[in-house]
């Protein structure tokens, strides 16, 4: 059992909390029952599982190496404030190529849990990938994986020059929305006539202009109330919804 903080396996797991750290290993650090079954219901490589001494696991775990670690070691190398006593080592994969007819593009978010949720959102509206523009927020940073709450593991993420890839999918037939306060027609007034990509961008600036330029269309949610605009988080969650209808 591994009870020192000190201990080299800690050194390297705790590395895991960097992007550094996760681009040069090729992995990366979840914690908790749910995400590490989710990891392994969706056939992502488990490197490692790391368990409290004499805590309970389901037998799947068998399968993987295993590290018994004590509690003061799994708090140091977790995130959360109350960890269950159990965490893993997962393998980056390169995601696997998909028919595609919708797809989220995000450009430059930085808030992990608006990066997680908008993930979340997507594969519960069954989008069927998610493209991150090079400035956004990592997706292997812990508080993006938490909330996922596993979709992560359910559909292709990829990381891409929205610049280019926005005239690769019109290209393939794709009609590109984003998401803007500024020029853009009211939501009821937009018609899904095939294959759908939207751009949600940043949560203060927005879709940068140089995209907006590339779009085919740009929508708006009307607000009823006092607000001057919704989370983008929630906005993307409405537009997806609209489109999937």
């Amino acid at each position: 059992m591994i009870t020192s903080l000190q201990n080299t396996k800690v050194k390297q797991w705790m590395k895991l909390h960097k992007r550094k750290g996760r681009k040069q290993s090729g992995m990366f650090l979840i914690e908790g029952f749910h995400l590490i079954e989710e990891a392994y219901q969706s056939k992502w490589g488990i490197n490692e599982i790391m368990i409290v001494e004499g805590l309970h696991y389901p037998d799947w775990c068998d399968h993987f190496s295993m590290t018994t670690v004590s509690r003061n070691v799994l708090q140091h190398i977790t995130q959360t404030e109350t960890p269950q006593g159990i965490a893993a080592v997962v393998s980056m994969r390169q995601p696997e190529e998909v028919m595609c007819h919708t797809a989220l593009l995000i450009d430059s978010i930085q808030d992990p849990g608006n990066l997680g949720t908008m993930i979340r959102t997507a594969d519960a509206a069954g989008f069927d990938k998610v493209i991150l523009g090079n400035n956004t927020v990592d997706v292997y940073n812990d508080k993006v994986i938490r909330a996922t709450q596993g979709s992560l593991f359910h559909l292709p993420i990829i990381q891409a020059d929205l610049k280019a890839k926005i005239p690769e999918l019109q290209a393939e037939g794709f009609s590109v929305w984003a998401s803007s306060l500024e020029h853009a027609i009211a939501l009821e007034q937009a018609e899904v006539t095939g294959k759908t990509a939207l751009i949600v961008g940043n949560e203060g600036a927005g879709v940068r202009d140089e995209l907006i330029r590339l779009v085919d269309q740009s929508v708006k949610i009307p607000i009823y109330g006092k607000a001057e605009s919704l989370n983008v988080s929630v906005a993307a969650g409405i537009l997806m919804y609209y489109i999937k209808r």
